[in-house]
């Protein structure tokens, strides 16, 4: 595996009603003229973390919702160059599936820096992924949730375009 500036794991949190919840955030929080897009919940891989461990600590800090890890299931991943908060270099991104009947959103457990950045949250449908103009990360969430919804998930995690 490359040495990686940034590796994050990410939950695609889906609800009964075949819903992925998005968090709106800074593209770039070191450049506020960046702008905003939508993100699923996730963050940085610490020193002896798995990627299902991070994401069940990210839920829990970033919309209050404790699961365990090895209910998330990697589903998809992304990899390329880009910058984030200041700092440049080949980022990798894992996405880990879970499923929920619904959930109310608590961001009360938000570090400082997330809170600083935190612009709301969605639940988006497929049609509403398809028709928005808006920033959505990663490329190429409609098609995978398309894919999830009806049961055809991937035997292993699929690839997913980079979008930096």
């Amino acid at each position: 595996m490359p040495e990686y500036t940034r590796r994050s794991a990410r939950a695609i949190v889906l609800d009964r009603a075949d819903r992925v919840l998005l968090l709106r955030s800074a593209l770039d929080p070191g450049d506020p003229s960046a702008g905003f897009g939508w993100f699923t919940p996730g963050g940085g891989v610490e020193p002896g973390e798995d990627i299902a461990t991070t994401a069940a600590r990210e839920l829990a800090e970033e919309i209050g919702l404790t699961v365990p890890a090895p209910t998330l299931r990697w589903i998809a991943s992304t990899a390329g160059p880009a910058g984030f908060d200041g700092g440049t270099g080949y980022f990798r991104d894992d996405f880990l599936l879970l499923r929920v009947d619904r959930h109310d959103v608590d961001t009360s457990g938000q570090t400082e820096w997330e809170r600083r950045h935190y612009g709301g949250h969605h639940w988006w449908t497929v049609p509403d992924l398809h028709a928005t103009t808006e920033i959505v990360y990663p490329a190429g969430l409609a098609a995978l949730l398309t894919d999830t919804i009806t049961g055809n998930l991937p035997p292993s995690p699929v690839e997913l375009p980079w979008q930096p």
